[in-house]
C-alpha cells in the first residue's frame, strides 16, 4: 500500500494532480505487479499494489519507494513521500482495545493511546499497529476571527507568516568566551501554548498587532472526523492486526501478558479493555477440533478392540496415531506454519487414515497366525503381503492432494498447511506400520498367544465381546459372500443398481450449490451505515443512536454482549492502507456488535432481521453488511462483499448510468441483498470562481487567494507546518491556524473571508464568485482506469447460485459498454470460481497419476481401471451426503472429497490385489473375486468405519466454530460409505467380468 496525503484538497483533485501520476511511476518501475488498485478521498490517496506470486515484496517495496521519491517533484508543493507499507489478506484485527473514562478528555485519551499504548504493544511479535480511531487530535489551536482580522486589514497568509517567522527550531552554536564554552540558547519557540499568543504580527504605526488580538490561541484538538463510541460512550479504539502467518493466539496472549501492567500505568479514571477478541473464537475452533480428534480416537480404538479383540493389538494400531501426528506437526513447524484450526483439521481427518496402515497390517498378521503359523513367520508373511499393496494406497492418497498446490489467494494460504499436515501424517503412519507396528506385534503379542495357548485358560470380558462379535461377524460375512455370489452369477444385478445411483447423484449435483467457504456463526455482526453524502459527523453520531436503539428492538438487549460504533474516517490516513473497512467520509461509519454465546437465534437470521427492520425503518439511509470473524476478512481479501461488479473505463458518465440500471436488476435476484454502488457522487460542493482579472487589479493572485483559503478552512499544517513541542512529554504538536467551523455558518460568511493585498484588503465576495454543485467523495481505479464498485451480498441461497444470476446481468451489460470499458465481477465469487477449476483441474491430473501408478504396479491397464472403478460411487457419496444434510460444494467438502477418493483408490488396491493374488494360484476369476470379497470384507470395513467414526465428530458442528469443517467430514462420511460399497461389490464385479478370460501375460524382456 502507498499512501499520500495532502489535506484539504479535494478527490477529484487529488485524484488528477497525485492519484493518477502515480500509479502510471509505480506501473513502470515495479517490476511484477498483476494489478493496481487505488482509493481516492478528501486528502488522502491510497494505492494497492498487488503482485503475482513468488515476488519478492521487499524488492517491490525498495522499487515503490525509488519510484515515489523521483516523481514527488512534479507533486503540489508541500506533498510529503508516501508511507508505504505491506499488506497482507492476513493482516486482520484480530483485538481491539477501548480506551475510555468518565473524568478524561477525548484528547488525553487519545494522546495515550496513540504515544503510551503503542509504544508498551510495540514489542508483541507479530502485531501491526495502527494509529487510535476515535479520540481528538491534540493541537494549538489558532482560532481565527474574521471580524477583527477585518477591522485591522490582515489576512489569514498574515498570521501564518508571522507564525512561520517567530515560533521555528534552528541552531544557535556555542559562545567561547575566555576560557569557558557557552552554549548559547535562543527563544526561538515559546516554552508554553499561552506563549503563541504574544507573537506579533505587525506594526501599525507604532501600535503592535499581536496574534492574540486576532485569533483565540488555546491549547484543543484537530476538528473531528472520526467519532468512537462504546455502548454509548465516547472512547478511543486500538486496533492490533497480526503480521501475515503470526498466530492469532500467540499475538493475543502477548497482548494479555502486557495488559496488567498497562492499566497499572494508565491515568487514574482510564478504562483500558479488550474488545472482539477474534482469539476467543480461534481457540474455540481449536478447543472443537482438538475434541472431535479426541472423540474420534476413542471411537476407532473402540472398533479396532472390537474387530481384534486383544487390547495389546489395539495398543499398537492407538500408538501410530501421536507418533504420526507429532511427526506431521514438526514438518509443518520446519515449514514455518502455525498450530492453527487449518493444519489441526488437516490432522483430525488423517486420524481416520492413521489407523489404516496399522489395521491393516495388524489384521493381516491375525489371519496368517490364525492359519497356524509361527508368531515370527506370521508377522513377516502379514507385513510382507501387504507391504506394496499399502505403499500403492498410501502414495494414491498423498497423491489426491496435489490439487491443493494449484489454488491460489486466501485459498492457498488456508488450505497448502491443511493439505501439508494429511500427508505428512499419512506418509509417517506408512512407515510406521513397516517398522514399529511388526517390532510391537512381536514384542506384545508374544506373551498374549504363549497365555491363549495355556490349557483351561479363562477369557476375559474382552475375549468374550470379541468371540460374541466375531461369531456375529462370521455370519455377516457369510450371508455377504452369498449376497456378493448372487451378483457375481449376472454381474448386472449390481452394476444396474450401481451405475443408476451414480446417474442419480449427477442430476442431483446442481441442486446443491457452492460456496467458497461455508458461513461461519462467530458471534459477531459488523453492520455498515451510510447517511446521506455530505452529513456532518455530529448529525451522523445522531443517526447511529437511533439505529442503535432500533438494533436492540431486534437483538434482546440481554443477548447482546457489546455494541460499538465507529464512525467517519480516521484521522491519520495510515490506518486506511489496513483491513477492508468501506468508510468513506463522516456521513457513514460501522457498527460493530458481540453476541452472548447464549443467544436464542443463529447470527445469519439475527442478519436477516436486522437488515429487514433497519431497511423499512431508515429508508433514507443505506445499511449493509461486512464480514466481521477473521475468517471471512481473509476469504474477502479487503473487500466489504463477496461479489464486487466493476465497470472501468475512462467514460465515467456512460459507466456510472450502466452501474445504476444494473442496480435495480441486481436487486431482483433472489438472495441478492445489500446491493449499492459504493462510490459516492453526489456530495455537496461549494465552487469558488476567482476573476484573475479583479485579482490583478488589487495586486493579488491566485496562489493568495487559495493560500488563505487553505489556511481559513483547512489549517496551515499542509503546506506550511508549524509545531510546539510539549515540554514534559517532548511530543511536537501541530500549531493550527483556522478559522473556527461554528464562525463559517453560512456561505455569506465564508465569503467575508479576508485576502491580503498590496493596497490594502480585499473580501473573498469581491473577487470571487460561489456557486453550488456536487462531486466525488471517493474516487476508485482498477489499472488506472476509473472504476464503479457495485458491491451485494448473499442471503439464504448459495454463493455460486447468486453469482450465476449476477454473471447472466453483467454479460448483457457488456453489449452495451464502449470499447475499451470493461465489466467484470471479482471478489470472493472470484476465488471461488478458480479455487473450483484449479481443484478440478489438478484433480483431472492427479487421477491420471494414480492411475499411471496403478498401471506401473500392475502392468496393466485393465487392472487400473477396475481399482479405479470405486470412485465414481465415492463421487455419488459426498453429493447424496451434501444435499441430505443442506451443505454445499465449497473448499473444505471439496478437501473431504478428494480424500474420501484416495480412501476409496485404497481399499480397492487391496481388494484387486488379493484377486490377483487368488488367480495366480489358479483360481478363476468368479472364484477368485468371491474369495478376495470374504477375505477382505473385514478390512475393508475397518478402515472405512475408523474414517467415518472419525467424521461423525466434525460432521455434527457441535462447537463454535466447528461450521467451517463440518462439510469436509459429511462429504468424508457420505462418499466412503457408498465408496466401501462400490469396493465390496462393484470392484469384485467389474473384476470378475474383465478378468474371464484369466490374467494378462506379464512384460518379459527378450533375453536377445
Amino acid at each position: 500500500s502507498v499512501i499520500w496525503t495532502y489535506s484539504g484538497l479535494p478527490a477529484d483533485e487529488m485524484e488528477r494532480r497525485i492519484t493518477t501520476y502515480s500509479e502510471y511511476g509505480l506501473s513502470n518501475n515495479v517490476n511484477d505487479i498483476r494489478s493496481i488498485e487505488s482509493q481516492t478521498y478528501d486528502g488522502v490517496s491510497v494505492i494497492r499494489l498487488y503482485f503475482h506470486p513468488g515476488v519478492k515484496i521487499e524488492s517491490a517495496i525498495a522499487q515503490a519507494t525509488a519510484s515515489s521519491q523521483s516523481i514527488i517533484r512534479r507533486m503540489p508543493s508541500g506533498v510529503l513521500p508516501p508511507t508505504i507499507l505491506r499488506y497482507t489478506a492476513a493482516s486482520v484485527p484480530i483485538l481491539q482495545l477501548s480506551l475510555a473514562s468518565q473524568s478524561l478528555s477525548e484528547t488525553e485519551l487519545y494522546d495515550y493511546g496513540m504515544y503510551q499504548v503503542r509504544r508498551a504493544l510495540g514489542v508483541v511479535r507479530g502485531s501491526t499497529l495502527p494509529t487510535p480511531y476515535g479520540g481528538k487530535q491534540r493541537q494549538i489551536r489558532v482560532d481565527l476571527k474574521p471580524a477583527a482580522m477585518q477591522a485591522m486589514n490582515i489576512s489569514p497568509r498574515d498570521v501564518n507568516d508571522a507564525l512561520n517567522l517567530q515560533n521555528l527550531a534552528l541552531p544557535s552554536g556555542n559562545a567561547r568566551v575566555g576560557d569557558v564554552d557557552y552554549r548559547v540558547q535562543i527563544n526561538n519557540s515559546p516554552s508554553l501554548s499561552e506563549g503563541i499568543g504574544d507573537l506579533p504580527v505587525r506594526n501599525e504605526n507604532g501600535r503592535i498587532v499581536y496574534i492574540r488580538d486576532l485569533a483565540n490561541v488555546h491549547d484543543g484538538n484537530a476538528w473531528q472526523t472520526n467519532v468512537v463510541r462504546n455502548e454509548g460512550q465516547r472512547s478511543v479504539l486500538l486496533p492490533i492486526l497480526k503480521n501475515g502467518s503470526a498466530s492469532t493466539l500467540d499475538v493475543v496472549n502477548q497482548i494479555k501478558d502486557i495488559l496488567p501492567s498497562m492499566r497499572a500505568a494508565a491515568p487514574p479514571g482510564m478504562l483500558i479493555q479488550p474488545l472482539f477478541d477474534q482469539s476467543v473464537f480461534v481457540k474455540a475452533a481449536v478447543d472443537n477440533v482438538l475434541h472431535e480428534g479426541a472423540i474420534a480416537g476413542v471411537l476407532t480404538g473402540a472398533m479396532i478392540l472390537l474387530f481384534l479383540g486383544s487390547w495389546r493389538s489395539t495398543l499398537i494400531v492407538l500408538v501410530s496415531i501421536p507418533l504420526s501426528i507429532l511427526t506431521s506437526l514438526i514438518c509443518l513447524l520446519a515449514l514455518g506454519h502455525s498450530l492453527n484450526i487449518m493444519t489441526l483439521g488437516g490432522l483430525a481427518l488423517a486420524i481416520g487414515i492413521l489407523v489404516d496402515d496399522s489395521t491393516v497390517t495388524i489384521e493381516n498378521i491375525h489371519r496368517n497366525l490364525s492359519m497356524g503359523k509361527k508368531l515370527v513367520r506370521g508377522i513377516l508373511d502379514g507385513a510382507e503381503q501387504i507391504a506394496t499393496p499399502a505403499f500403492v494406497a498410501t502414495t494414491c492418497i498423498c497423491i489426491v492432494f496435489l490439487p491443493v498446490a494449484l489454488l491460489e489467494g486466501p485459498a492457498l494460504y488456508l488450505f497448502v498447511p491443511f493439505a501439508e499436515a494429511v500427508v505428512f501424517a499419512v506418509a509417517t503412519s506408512y512407515l510406521l506400520s513397516r517398522t514399529l507396528v511388526p517390532v510391537l506385534v512381536h514384542k506384545l503379542l508374544a506373551a498374549e498367544l504363549a497365555m491363549h495357548d495355556q490349557p483351561g485358560h479363562k477369557k476375559n470380558w474382552i475375549e468374550r465381546v470379541n468371540h460374541w462379535f466375531l461369531s456375529w461377524f462370521d455370519r455377516f460375512q457369510a450371508r455377504y459372500a452369498q449376497l456378493l455370489q448372487w451378483g457375481l452369477r449376472q454381474p448386472s444385478r449390481i452394476l444396474i443398481p450401481a451405475l443408476l445411483l451414480v446417474a442419480s447423484s449427477l442430476a442431483l449435483a446442481p441442486f446443491v450449490g457452492r460456496d467458497f467457504f461455508p458461513v461461519v456463526d462467530a458471534g459477531q455482526i459488523r453492520l455498515h451505515v451510510k447517511g446521506p453524502a455530505g452529513t456532518r459527523i455530529e448529525k451522523t453520531e445522531e443517526i447511529f443512536s437511533q439505529v442503535e436503539a432500533e438494533i436492540r428492538k431486534v437483538i434482546p438487549s440481554e443477548e447482546i454482549e457489546l455494541l460499538n460504533d465507529n464512525i467517519g474516517v480516521p484521522a491519520e490516513s495510515y490506518n486506511l492502507a489496513f483491513g477492508d473497512s468501506a468508510t468513506i467520509g463522516t456521513a457513514d461509519g460501522e457498527i460493530l456488535i458481540a453476541l452472548k454465546p447464549d443467544r436464542s437465534k443463529p447470527t445469519p437470521e439475527y442478519l436477516r432481521l436486522t437488515r429487514d427492520h433497519l431497511n423499512k425503518t431508515f429508508p433514507n439511509l443505506t445499511f449493509y453488511f461486512q464480514p466481521a470473524d477473521i475468517v471471512s476478512q481473509i476469504l474477502n481479501f479487503g473487500l466489504p462483499a463477496p461479489i464486487d461488479i466493476r465497470i472501468s473505463g475512462f467514460k465515467r458518465a456512460e459507466n456510472l448510468e450502466l452501474a445504476r440500471q444494473m442496480i435495480k436488476e441486481l436487486e431482483a435476484i433472489p438472495g441478492a441483498v445489500d446491493v449499492h454502488l459504493h462510490q459516492e457522487v453526489d456530495a455537496p460542493t461549494i465552487k469558488l470562481e476567482a476573476d484573475r482579472t479583479l485579482l490583478s487589479k488589487s495586486g493579488l493572485t491566485q496562489r493568495d487567494l487559495a493560500n488563505d483559503m487553505l489556511i481559513t478552512l483547512s489549517s496551515n499544517t499542509q503546506v506550511t507546518p508549524n509545531y510546539w513541542v510539549d515540554p514534559k512529554a517532548g511530543i511536537p504538536y501541530f500549531v493550527a491556524i483556522q478559522t473556527p467551523p461554528y464562525v463559517l455558518d453560512t456561505p455569506e460568511a465564508l465569503l467575508n473571508t479576508p485576502i491580503s493585498a498590496k493596497d490594502g484588503q480585499q473580501l473573498l465576495r469581491n473577487v470571487a464568485q460561489m456557486q453550488r454543485g456536487v462531486s466525488n467523495t471517493i474516487i476508485n481505479h482498477l489499472n488506472i482506469q476509473p472504476v464503479y464498485d457495485v458491491f451485494l451480498n448473499v442471503q439464504s441461497r448459495d454463493l455460486g447460485a447468486v453469482a450465476g444470476e449476477v454473471q447472466k446481468i453483467v454479460n448483457k451489460y457488456k453489449a452495451k459498454q464502449s470499447p475499451g470499458n470493461r465489466i467484470e465481477v471479482r471478489g470472493m465469487v472470484e476465488s471461488l470460481n478458480s479455487a473450483f477449476a484449479r481443484l478440478g483441474l489438478g484433480f483431472v491430473g492427479a487421477l491420471v497419476l494414480i492411475y499411471l501408478l496403478l498401471v506401473v504396479n500392475y502392468q496393466s491397464l485393465a487392472d487400473a481401471a477396475i481399482i479405479v472403478a470405486a470412485l465414481p460411487g465415492a463421487a455419488a457419496g459426498v453429493i447424496w451426503a451434501l444435499f441430505i444434510t443442506h451443505s454445499t460444494f465449497n473448499v473444505p467438502s471439496l478437501m473431504g472429497s478428494i480424500m474420501s477418493l484416495g480412501v476409496a483408490t485404497a481399499n480397492s488396491v487391496l481388494m484387486v490385489s488379493f484377486a490377483k493374488e487368488k488367480m495366480m494360484e489358479g483360481e478363476d476369476s468368479f472364484s477368485a473375486a468371491l474369495e478376495a470379497g470374504r477375505t477382505r470384507l473385514r478390512p475393508v470395513l475397518m478402515t472405512a468405519m475408523a474414517m467415518v467414526l472419525g467424521m461423525i465428530p466434525m460432521s455434527l458442528a457441535l462447537g463454535q466454530g466447528s461450521e467451517q469443517n463440518a462439510p469436509l467430514g459429511r462429504a468424508v462420511i457420505g462418499g466412503l460409505s457408498v465408496a466401501t460399497l462400490f469396493t465390496l461389490f462393484f470392484v469384485p464385479a467389474v473384476f470378475s467380468l474383465v478378468r474371464r478370460k484369466g490374467l494378462e501375460k506379464p512384460l518379459e524382456l527378450d533375453e536377445e
